[in-house]
């Protein structure tokens, strides 16, 4: 009988836990302190114990105050806390009451119990160590009994293991090869002596009492080699791994070990009233979500994280338009301890300190005073740069830098004086593009900025990405585009262009909603078409038209608000009493509530049938949504969209005009709009009212050289109300309807979003472990060198060629991805215009699926020239094209759809 495989653990007691890269292990313990509630990580694979110390109390624990003195009886001093007499009945009590049961009240059903051994500070006899032992047993027994399903991980306690191994899941221990001295505050590596009477009692424990075993050892944050070797050697010898840093504020290397997808990205706040409008978001948005970087904004004049980053970020990304920032030295010091530790730094801009500071001597950035006056020769460049604006020489502009240290120029530039500048590099420590040869401007263009250097190469580089670790991509599923409709409410009561001007809404509704049934998100503003808003007499009109629209199978509900404000910062600052920025209603004041939660409730009530309530807030006005408003739509259980300004045309035809997916605010999130409305197209709604077919261009540009974005046909209700914007609205449905797309609701795309940030990607011993929340279905791959090895892989369906990129379609939440530089002869899902609901790939490599979409399905299967469709046994039709077997259905649904196949 084959042994159960060892779960993965990791360990982390940090104040501000990666919850989402904590998923990647079927068990991490956090300080439930840092965690109130578990329920904010669950995860079919994985669960979150909560940190308990049972033989000592740290007096900053929360509980501490309330513990009886008495209970107290000696100190820890190299970790500052209390040593606890258990052999008091009180405590037992105690603990289970005052520790135990809110832990377990909240959501934690997992609990590891350390300082086992912390009595044998205080028992100095045999006698008084008996009744300390006694008293734990006690303890643990008692916390057994009371919570049978509860999972308890015991560090040590070989004392007392005969007694209570049968509570006990797993056992743990510290320092078997590398340990930290915390009085001396050094690493050490454990002598020969100790390792081999620890590493006896471990295999005593996994031989006498069949329990899994825990081994927590230490090395420095910044050696991620030694971290992998000392893991790798606990594995070997038959334990699971978890090495880290002392104060176990690292994401270490465990058995399991997490390929970092999130980036620091530092800004300056007072370049910019609102990260919105900031730089690195605006035209670092897209690339990093290109690259599968997920961001996390920091303002550089704010507390910077204290904990190692390392093992949690593929590196740091600053963006300064400025030679110093405030506190200039604080953040210099603090960014050498993260270059001296390894984690890669991209530089955009400027280094955001004086030129004369030791670190950029050190970094290998030598400055030095320009002649202004000697003429400026580029004379090499990498092919990086010059992307989009010819690299000239800007006299005046240029910064008197040049690379003294390790690394390659891209770009070259003399002057007459005989002195040399390097704008731009790549250093052993990462990289740097300096302004002005970053982001440029067309002259005498609006939005005309362009790329001097590729931002996705340079950002690739200098962070050191691997390219063959795949990436999650939320442009595709099943190898297919992703296409969403969603409509912002203005204008429903508009008249249009139509014998008799009747409402735009019932335009919309008859010419267009009707006739293409594709996955609508529709929104409606309540202030316009509510009894109490600024059309009473027509309200009955026109909550018919909506209900008749919201009853349309293919239509999802949404809200536009009540007022639709202009400008959400400026109402929420009730400047003018906020009356110029939202609709005018009569006797109607701005409050966040009412515009989201209070038009949601309007809507279902009056609107959507009871089995299908509204479920998204589509952001109006400026789309700038404010914290309020975030936290307000939150509450209101309402995922969001809207903002972002992809506008990119081929007379606009930059990279910058491509935004990124979102942006995060203070623990919420606002996700973009995939691209813009006719209203950037028209104009501002001023003409030419067909501009909106050029949103096509914008489709093309976001799909070739690379797919960057999905195709989102967005416009405002009243784009029905001229004819000639009606006929730029069904050229680009049947432009959308031509091509080979998934059609999904808004909703799937924001989940998509919201599943990209949190998604995580590992290393394990048996391939790459694809973890998220089962809404984002697609990893990418270079469309050259390892492909999938399908059948050494698991919940992996297939793969499709696309764009410079392979994607591989993932069937759920939980994946295991193994690599193959051989071609794999199984039979695999190339492509489908529907979700999979269900998978399941047989050893002889035959596949049954569940299938269901929106649309008359077309799936097709590569590998397949030996294979037949069939359901229950019963042939099911299909087409061959090559090897390939193609199954076109009028259902828009298949259940145990079997592809057999004889080889």
């Amino acid at each position: 009988m084959q042994a159960a495989p060892l779960p993965s653990v990791a360990l982390y007691y940090g104040a501000n836990p990666p919850l989402a890269e904590l998923r990647a292990f079927d068990v991490a313990v956090v300080d439930p302190d840092h965690v109130a509630s578990p329920n904010r990580f669950k995860h079919p694979g994985s669960e979150l114990f909560a940190y308990v110390s049972l033989g000592e109390v740290h007096p900053g624990r929360s509980w501490f105050k309330q513990i009886p003195p008495s209970l107290l009886t000696g100190s820890n001093r190299a970790w500052g806390s209390r040593v606890v007499d258990q052999s008091a009945a009180a405590w037992t009590d105690f603990f289970l009451d005052q520790v135990i049961a809110p832990l377990w009240q909240a959501g934690y059903r997992g609990f590891f119990l350390d300082t086992l051994d912390s009595y044998q500070l205080v028992a100095k006899t045999p006698e008084s160590r008996a009744l300390q032992e006694a008293g734990m047993r006690r303890t643990i027994h008692a916390l057994k009994a009371r919570w049978p399903a509860a999972r308890l991980i015991v560090n040590r306690g070989f004392e007392i293991l005969p007694q209570i191994h049968n509570d006990v899941w797993m056992v743990a221990a510290e320092s078997l090869y590398r340990g930290w001295d915390a009085a001396a505050r050094r690493f050490a590596e454990v002598p020969a002596k100790d390792r081999q009477w620890l590493s006896a009692k471990l295999k005593s424990v996994q031989a006498d009492y069949g329990k899994p075993v825990l081994v927590i050892d230490y090395v420095p944050p910044g050696d991620r080699t030694l971290a992998r070797e000392t893991a790798h050697r606990l594995r070997e010898d038959g334990f699971i791994p978890w090495v880290s840093a002392p104060a176990l504020d690292q994401l270490g290397v465990g058995s399991v070990e997490v390929l970092p997808r999130r980036v620091l990205v530092l800004y300056n706040p007072a370049e910019s009233p609102d990260l919105h409008y900031s730089d690195p978001l605006r035209f670092l948005g897209m690339p990093m979500a290109r690259l599968g970087l997920a961001p996390d904004y920091v303002p550089v004049n704010g507390p910077l994280p204290d904990y190692p980053l390392t093992g949690r970020y593929a590196g740091i990304v600053s963006w300064i338009n400025s030679d110093e920032v405030a506190d200039g030295g604080r953040y210099a010091a603090w960014l050498e301890r993260q270059v001296d530790v390894g984690v890669p730094l991209a530089v955009f801009s400027r280094f955001g300190m004086a030129y004369d500071n030791p670190l950029l001597r050190k970094l290998g950035v030598q400055s030095f005073e320009a002649d202004k006056s000697a003429l400026l020769k580029v004379t090499a460049r990498h092919t990086m740069t010059g992307f989009e604006l010819p690299v000239t020489p800007r006299q005046g502009e240029l910064y008197p830098l040049r690379l003294s240290g390790e690394g390659q120029p891209l770009l070259t530039i003399y002057s007459s004086a005989g002195q040399i500048f390097h704008p731009a590099a790549l250093t052993a420590w990462g990289g740097y593009a300096l302004a002005p040869y970053t982001v440029g401007q067309l002259p005498g263009q609006d939005n005309g900025e362009r790329w001097y250097i590729n931002p996705l190469t340079f950002l690739s580089q200098a962070l050191k990405l691997d390219p063959s670790i795949p990436v999650p991509d939320i442009t595709t599923e099943n190898g297919r585009r992703l296409l969403l409709v969603h409509i912002d409410g203005d204008g429903f009561a508009s008249g249009a262009e139509r014998f008799g001007a009747p409402p735009s809404g019932q335009v919309l509704r008859d010419e267009l909603l009707k006739k293409y049934p594709l996955p609508t998100t529709m929104s409606v503003i309540e202030g316009e078409i509510g009894a109490n808003g600024l059309y009473p007499a027509k309200s009955a009109q026109l909550e018919g038209i909506a209900r008749d629209i919201f009853a349309l199978p293919w239509v999802e509900a949404a809200s536009h608000s009540y007022s639709h404000p202009f400008h959400w910062g400026k109402a929420e600052s009730n400047l003018d009493n906020g009356e110029s920025y939202h609709l005018a209603i009569p006797e109607y004041t701005y409050n966040v509530n009412r515009e989201i939660g209070g038009s949601l409730d309007y809507i279902n009530s009056r609107l959507t049938p009871k089995d299908k309530p509204a479920k998204v807030f589509l952001w109006t006005g400026n789309c700038v949504a404010t914290e309020e408003a975030l936290a307000a739509a939150d509450k209101a259980g309402l995922l969001n969209m809207n903002g972002g300004d992809t506008v990119i045309t081929r007379s606009r035809n930059s990279w910058t005009q491509i935004a990124g997916p979102g942006r995060p605010r203070n623990g919420y999130y606002q996700v973009f709009a995939p691209n813009q409305n006719e209203n950037v197209y028209t104009n501002l709604w001023t003409g030419p009212f067909y501009g909106f077919r050029r949103v096509i261009e914008t489709f093309e540009l976001t799909e070739t050289p690379l797919r960057f974005k999905p195709v989102d046909i967005y416009y405002h209700t009243y784009a029905a109300s001229k004819t000639a914007s009606l006929q730029a609205l069904h050229e680009v449905y049947r432009w959308a309807l031509s091509k080979p797309l998934h059609p999904v609701f808004a909703s799937e795309y924001i989940r998509k979003v919201l599943d990209f940030n949190d998604f995580v990607v590992a290393r394990t011993p048996d391939g790459l472990r694809l973890r998220g929340n089962g809404d984002l279905r697609t990893m990418r791959l270079p469309l050259t060198g390892p492909a999938p090895d399908l059948a050494h892989s698991l919940a992996v369906a297939g793969m499709a060629p696309g764009p410079q990129a392979r994607y591989v379609h993932l069937t759920g939440d939980d994946a295991l991805l193994n690599l193959t530089a051989e071609p794999d002869a199984s039979p695999y899902l190339e492509s489908a215009n529907a979700r999979i609901t269900g998978f399941k790939r047989d050893v002889s490599g035959n596949l049954t699926l569940d299938v269901r979409g929106y649309q008359p399905l077309r799936l097709v299967f590569a590998n397949a020239a030996a294979c037949r469709a069939q359901i229950k046994n019963r042939p099911l039709p299909f087409t061959r094209q090559g090897s390939r077997l193609i199954i076109e259905n009028v259902r828009h649904d298949l259940a145990a759809l079997q592809i057999v196949c004889h080889r």
